[in-house]
């Protein structure tokens, strides 16, 4: 066996043997590697300020009002530019974030640790649909709605998480997939699993019956609130496998709406973020929309989304396409993985486990990337989300991989 094959088979068992499990709500300035007062976090490859796209300045401007770091979006535009904020990947501090994947330090959000390999990482809690932070909104009633998150929401959630005392993602992931998710931009089946799971710690907890009503009203129809969970697990689950040198299996896909990022042994490789084959809301179009953005291809990367969609032929009602695309796609990614899931299985597939292990060496000698699900923001920072789709990664980000193996 080559030191290459030996260091892939490392970082396979790494991820096939992971339990990642919920175990706390916490401040993100309080867990969070690294972050400090001055910092904000941000979905995808490193950017400056000047560079970034119009969602993600959107949502920083609105977390630096929701910060008190700014009374309003001018006054924190202009501490935005002045230098004084630090920006860096969420990526680089154990954290992922949907779209824009703005991490602020009061910010709420989930720890999810790998019990077998002791690792954590840690991502914010979904807002939910329509014109939300994660997509470049930051009017007052996305601020307002982030305070509640913050006061009321996360205590709650906490008290329960704690109460369950570890709640593992993996094998909920795995029922949503037999039930017709694909856990990236389709995730009702996951969403009432989780509902399903907390329901006991619920009524354990202590929490009034009206306070209960209030969080399962707020979550209820909110399934995008799973995938923030599916995220960390995912990123928890990879985490030690960043250390292993020599490998080809990325362990991440990233995007900040201007470039798309992969990660192979804990470095960023990069290419132009691509366009978006987009299913847009009525009144929007393609002409509304920005590139493509956001951490949440970590679930591709880890044989879900676009990995998965063979058997999950509804979510084309939100992205758009047909079965047979979605089918046909995810038959092609067993060319370029390492290994077939032991987590998650395919029924439709007579079981087979999703493709996962993404090797750059393998999407340079195919010229097949990955194939990922997706939503889209607003070019403009204010907007929101305009719709949803699916995406090729682009080749040369894993042909500059290739090339540093090399």
């Amino acid at each position: 066996m080559t030191d290459r094959e030996n260091a892939n088979q490392q970082v396979m068992g790494i991820f096939q043997n992971a339990d990642p499990v919920v175990v706390d709500i916490q401040p993100a300035l309080e867990v969070i590697p690294g972050l400090h007062e001055d910092m904000i976090l941000h979905a995808g490859p490193p950017i400056s300020w000047e560079r970034m796209c119009g969602p993600m300045q959107g949502a920083i401007l609105g977390a630096l009002v929701y910060e008190g770091r700014a009374k309003d979006l001018s006054e924190a535009h202009t501490l935005a530019a002045s230098g004084k904020i630090t920006f860096e990947p969420n990526h680089d501090h154990a954290t992922v974030g949907p779209m824009a994947g703005v991490t602020s330090p009061a910010m709420p959000v989930w720890v999810i640790q790998d019990r077998t390999h002791g690792t954590q990482a840690f991502c914010n809690l979904n807002e939910g649909p329509g014109a939300t932070l994660r997509y470049g909104a930051n009017g007052p009633a996305v601020i307002q709605n982030l305070y509640w998150m913050r006061d009321t929401l996360a205590p709650r959630l906490r008290q329960v998480v704690l109460q369950a005392e570890g709640l593992p993602i993996f094998p909920l992931l795995r029922a949503a997939l037999e039930m017709g998710d694909e856990a990236h931009s389709r995730n009702r089946a996951a969403l009432s699993l989780l509902l399903q799971a907390l329901l006991p710690s619920f009524l354990q907890s202590g929490l009034t019956t009206t306070a209960i009503n209030e969080v399962y009203k707020f979550l209820i129809g909110r399934d995008y609130f799973f995938l923030n969970l599916t995220m960390a697990a995912c990123k928890a689950a990879w985490l030690s496998a960043e250390a292993i040198p020599n490998a080809s299996i990325i362990t991440a896909l990233a995007r900040n709406g201007v470039e798309f990022g992969i990660r192979l042994q804990g470095q960023w490789f990069t290419a132009p973020s691509p366009v978006v084959n987009g299913h847009y809301f009525p009144e929007f179009t393609a002409q509304d929309a920005n590139l493509d953005i956001g951490d949440s291809a970590i679930t591709e990367a880890s044989g879900l989304g676009g990995f998965a969609s063979g058997g999950a032929s509804a979510v084309t009602d939100f992205i758009g396409g047909t079965a047979q695309e979605l089918m046909e796609a995810n038959l092609q990614m067993y060319r370029i993985t390492a290994s077939e899931s032991q987590h998650f299985k395919l029924p439709i597939l007579n079981w087979r486990g999703t493709p996962t292990g993404i090797d750059v060496l393998k999407v340079v000698e195919t010229g097949i990337t990955p194939f990922v699900t997706t939503g889209i923001a607003h070019r403009q920072a204010g907007v929101g989300q305009v719709g949803a789709g699916r995406v090729r990664a682009p080749l040369e980000c894993f042909e500059k991989a290739a090339r540093s193996l090399a």
